[in-house]
């Protein structure tokens, strides 16, 4: 089923100097929590755990922009990223970046958030693809090694975030019996 959300949802045709790949992380938790998150474009922080801050300007809406403030300890300070695609019925959102002082150039990433089984409970199936630049100095592997850590920290605290409120809802649900 993977194969079949990344052949229909994250299509990106990368140029000789650019690199892509999709991540796979399944979450314990229902998809309409999970997707609350994603769809966030205005908070990232919610679960994004590099992201200090983030200013949207204007109202959330397609090609909305936002200036994302990064925690120290990585190679920049800031982001500004513009909202491409948010499709709540299809659960997908698309990101481009189009500034900010680190060597992320002509990034864009697509997230998509699909149903799924798991133990028996709902849980949900995140995909998140990216294409971008190498830079200059760097390789192939080196960029997309470098970008997959991050998504997949973010994909982890985006699990451990999910999973922590569907253990409080079902507690609250419990205890409401």
């Amino acid at each position: 089923m993977e194969a079949h959300y990344i052949w229909r949802h994250h299509k990106h045709d990368p140029e000789e100097n650019q690199c892509t790949s999709a991540l796979v992380k399944h979450i314990n938790a229902p998809v309409d929590l999970v997707w609350s998150l994603v769809r966030s474009f205005d908070q990232p922080q919610k679960y994004k755990p590099f992201v200090s801050r983030c200013i949207v300007q204007g109202d959330l809406k397609i090609g909305s922009l936002r200036e994302v403030n990064v925690k120290s300890g990585l190679p920049a300070t800031m982001s500004t990223e513009r909202l491409e695609m948010l499709d709540d019925e299809e659960h997908i959102l698309r990101i481009r970046i189009i500034g900010g002082d680190h060597r992320l150039k002509n990034y864009s990433s697509i997230v998509t958030v699909h149903p799924e089984i798991m133990d028996g409970r709902p849980g949900t199936l995140v995909i998140e693809s990216f294409v971008v630049d190498v830079p200059d100095g760097n390789t192939k592997d080196e960029t997309c090694y470098f970008v997959k850590a991050l998504i997949n920290c973010n994909l982890k605290s985006l699990a451990d975030v999910s999973e922590r409120m569907a253990m409080q809802d079902r507690a609250e649900s419990v205890t409401q019996i």
